[in-house]
């Protein structure tokens, strides 16, 4: 046990707090009963500060903090790219897609496209979704979360497994989105305050008692780590099993920018249901666009919080650290230094007090991220699944106790698929790629379904049903594409057919379902303008610095 008392009265006083305001938050006024509006969106009450800090309490869990620090450990600053990408994705998503979301007063993103196109492009997608949620997120959530407690605490992986899944099941499967959403926002405040305490002490290490000089040594001694934009050989990594590859193939070059990426932002930021809940929960329009500007500027911080810790790691470790360092790097089955473990070997070194905080950080990012994808996964089986095709008049009790059952056995699925991704050296990688089988069609779907009159419910559902396949074909046909390029062209495949069976069936008409976009539809107010401003030009400083 590496807790001192300290460090365990903070991190237990942090489990009380979370758990006591999310049952406190889900309570009801006397005499109502808690229907679908209250359960899967909140009761569509959330203010702005409340709508962004769930959006990031949602989207940081372990995969940033262990996964993308170990990332940060391999491939350097480049990685970044996620985040700083994902902050000018949210501003697309907050003036094209938020519109169009909450004035057809949707609930689920397929019901969205139930509201599009037809049922089966609803139903399609609905399944895909939820197999992912269970079979990537949550799998990958829960391993990751049970690996920094084996590496702090020695937790057994299997007890890490259960008790982040109870711990997260406790107030999330009873109070639904609404206790998520409010315990997020103090969630984020550990979050952010101790990942912060987490990057000082590193750069402290590498500064020898100057963190800022440590900032400074860190381009010194791995100046290959501050490149954004990595050229074909430019940078080999580790691959886990004792040999190497080529960084190039994890981030190719300016499709960065101007590739891939987009469809994976897009695809996550935009249409993706445990995340796009949080806005449909707000007040109004003004709030979820608000938000999610209050969410962009957090995204341009974490990059300092989630990656900067795994490159310090990485210079500690050229530096011969000490030797219970590199023991806690080390895969004890392997015997090879496991990028996935920076993180939680530089939590062992935080003294007293800090190292409770920044553990409850880490957890909380864990917890958070486990409540919001099983809430959502809930969300998306009573209403897409369960009340349209096993019981269509069920009532809104009903409804919320099939929820509830519903994201138990998310967990469970998730908890006993868990162990299996051990193998893994860059579970961020692995959570990017396997969810880029679906991120084209997801992407063709959206898009063309809001901004093309004449996209048909064939070319979607042709769409939906061979984004899967064709991902598949180019992986093992063209191993040497990296995945974002291969995404890039899965899109541009699924386009083409969606355009030529679109033209083809509706003969040069519109669709009759298709969506009427104006002017007025985008108009956003003046401090949101403001802030997307601000907003792009951090973005455009950081990459030409970094260039």
């Amino acid at each position: 046990m590496l807790l001192e008392p300290l460090d365990l009265i903070v991190f237990i006083g942090y489990g009380c707090l979370i758990i006591g305001l999310g049952l406190f938050v889900s309570r009801e006024k006397k005499g109502h009963v808690k229907d679908s509006k209250d359960y899967f969106l909140a009761s569509k009450a959330l203010p702005w500060w409340a709508v962004g800090a769930s959006l990031i309490a949602s989207n940081i869990s372990a995969e940033q903090f262990i996964g993308m620090s170990g990332s940060g450990f391999a491939l350097g600053l480049a990685i970044a790219t996620y985040e700083w990408m994902a902050a000018a994705t949210l501003l697309v998503v907050a003036i094209f897609f938020l519109p169009v979301y909450i004035k057809k007063g949707i609930y689920t993103m397929p019901g969205f496209l139930l509201d599009r196109y037809d049922a089966r492009v609803r139903t399609t997608m609905a399944v895909f979704w939820i197999l992912l949620y269970v079979l990537v997120n949550l799998t990958s959530v829960l391993y990751l979360g049970a690996l920094s407690l084996n590496t702090i605490l020695d937790v057994p992986m299997t007890y890490g497994i259960i008790g982040l899944a109870m711990f997260a099941m406790v107030y999330s499967i009873y109070g639904g989105l609404k206790a998520v959403a409010w315990t997020d926002v103090v969630q984020v405040f550990f979050l952010v305050a101790g990942g912060l305490a987490t990057t000082y002490l590193a750069l402290n290490i590498v500064g020898d008692g100057n963190a800022w000089e440590g900032l400074g040594l860190l381009r010194k001694e791995v100046p290959g780590h501050f490149s954004m934009i990595l050229d074909k050989g430019e940078m080999m990594i580790s691959d886990g099993k004792g040999g190497v590859e080529d960084a190039y193939s994890l981030l190719p070059g300016l499709s960065v920018l101007v590739g891939g990426m987009w469809i994976v932002n897009l695809s996550y930021w935009g249409f993706n249901q445990y995340i796009t809940q949080r806005a449909l929960a707000a007040k109004d329009l003004n709030e979820a666009q608000l938000g999610v500007i209050f969410a962009g500027f957090l995204k341009l911080l974490m990059p300092l919080i989630v990656v900067i810790p795994g490159i310090a790691a990485l210079v500690i470790v050229n530096k011969g650290g000490d030797g219970s360092f590199i023991q806690s790097m080390t895969d004890p089955v392997s015997g090879l230094i496991k990028s996935d473990r920076a993180y939680p070997t530089l939590l062992q070194l935080l003294p007293a007090g800090l190292k409770g905080l920044a553990f409850a950080a880490l957890t909380a990012a864990i917890v958070s991220s486990l409540a919001s994808m099983a809430n959502s996964t809930s969300t998306i089986f009573t209403m897409d699944i369960y009340k349209q095709y096993i019981d269509k008049d069920a009532t809104e009790v009903k409804q919320v106790r099939v929820g509830r059952i519903a994201a138990f056995v998310a967990f469970l699925v998730a908890a006993l698929v868990a162990p299996a991704l051990g193998t893994l050296d860059q579970a961020f990688q692995f959570i990017q790629e396997y969810t880029g089988f679906v991120s084209p069609g997801v992407f063709a779907i959206f898009f063309f379904g809001v901004f093309w009159k004449k996209t048909t419910s064939n070319a979607a559902l042709t769409a939906a049903v061979l984004t899967i396949p064709l991902s598949t074909v180019l992986k093992f046909g063209m191993p040497d594409l990296p995945f974002l390029d291969r995404m890039g062209v899965v899109f541009l495949i699924i386009a083409a057919l969606i355009v030529a069976i679109s033209l083809f069936e509706g003969k040069g008409k519109d669709h009759p379902k298709s969506i009427e976009i104006n002017k007025e539809l985008f108009k956003t107010s003046m401090t949101f303008k403001i802030g997307a401003i601000v907003i792009a030009a951090i973005i455009a400083v950081l990459y030409i610095i970094f260039w």
